[in-house]
């Protein structure tokens, strides 16, 4: 298996008795978030068995249906929670949780914030695709300003939520954000969530032709790929751009990394002290 690559690799790693073909459309982006997800565990050396994939509702959710990894599927906006039982209970097993902006930053809002001040263990893969894509295009929590969508048909009004922002002012020990245009950086940026210790989140921004791309003067889904090309740009190359030229782009990169304890380490530690060990 280890000299799998490509194709061949993907397919390893997928449950082939059911739940395809998929429920993506034409032109979205999760399923090379998928790929990457797989690419990551397979080049870290985990074992299905080692791994527990968490999701909760909404296109990206799909994903946990889809590889033969420990899996479940959650309630909307509380994928978190569950993530959270599972790595106090099983501390040695890698937790990923998969969700989408409005998954993740509405209704799991508040759990998602809380994670992160908790610094529990878990990995987090924040799909944000602007829109609540499976339940008919309304605005998520990172719908841009002016952006049009089946909720904002005049153009939305509210402010966007940066999620990078957001996970670093909660003290999440590991905070990046990268694109399904620029696969190899988040193949690594996975890969270090998953490797870091404490609470690790990893922005992903992928398209969604369907509901938020026709409504936005996107004519195909090539023309949003190549819209995230131009607009998700280094860390460094951002910096260097005037405020005005800062408006248009996305920084992507590492913004955070800590080995800050873990709450499952510094609980384990206390019941061990409790019970008269070290």
């Amino acid at each position: 298996m280890a000299d799998m690559k490509g194709t061949q690799l993907i397919h390893e790693y997928l449950r082939h008795n059911k739940k395809f073909p998929h429920v993506f459309c034409a032109g979205c982006g999760h399923g090379i978030v998928l790929g990457s997800l797989i690419r990551s565990i397979h080049g870290l050396g985990l074992s299905k068995d080692e791994v527990c994939v968490v999701a909760g509702i909404g296109c990206s959710g799909r994903l946990a249906a889809y590889v033969d990894f420990n899996t479940v599927h959650t309630t909307h906006g509380r994928a978190l929670t569950f993530a959270t039982g599972i790595k106090m209970a099983k501390p040695n097993m890698h937790v990923i949780v998969v969700m989408g902006d409005g998954d993740s930053m509405a209704i799991g809002g508040n759990h998602l914030i809380h994670a992160a001040r908790r610094n529990i263990g878990v990995t987090a893969l924040i799909l944000n695709n602007n829109i609540y894509g499976m339940t008919g295009g309304q605005c998520s929590p990172t719908t841009p300003s002016g952006a049009f969508t089946m909720t904002s048909p005049m153009g939305q009004m509210e402010q966007s939520f940066d999620c990078v922002e957001l996970m670093t002012a909660a003290k999440a020990n590991y905070v990046a954000r990268g694109s399904v245009f620029h696969v190899k950086k988040l193949d690594k940026m996975i890969m270090e969530g998953i490797s870091n210790p404490g609470f690790g989140v990893v922005e992903i921004m992928t398209p969604c032709h369907t509901q938020y791309g026709r409504k936005n003067k996107f004519k195909t889904p090539v023309d949003m790929f190549k819209n995230i090309k131009d607009t998700v740009i280094s860390i460094e190359r951002y910096n260097q751009l005037s405020e005005e030229e800062q408006a248009s782009r996305i920084p992507s990169g590492v913004f955070v990394q800590k080995d800050t304890p873990s709450l499952e380490e510094k609980f384990y530690q206390m019941a061990a002290s409790c019970q008269g060990g070290a």
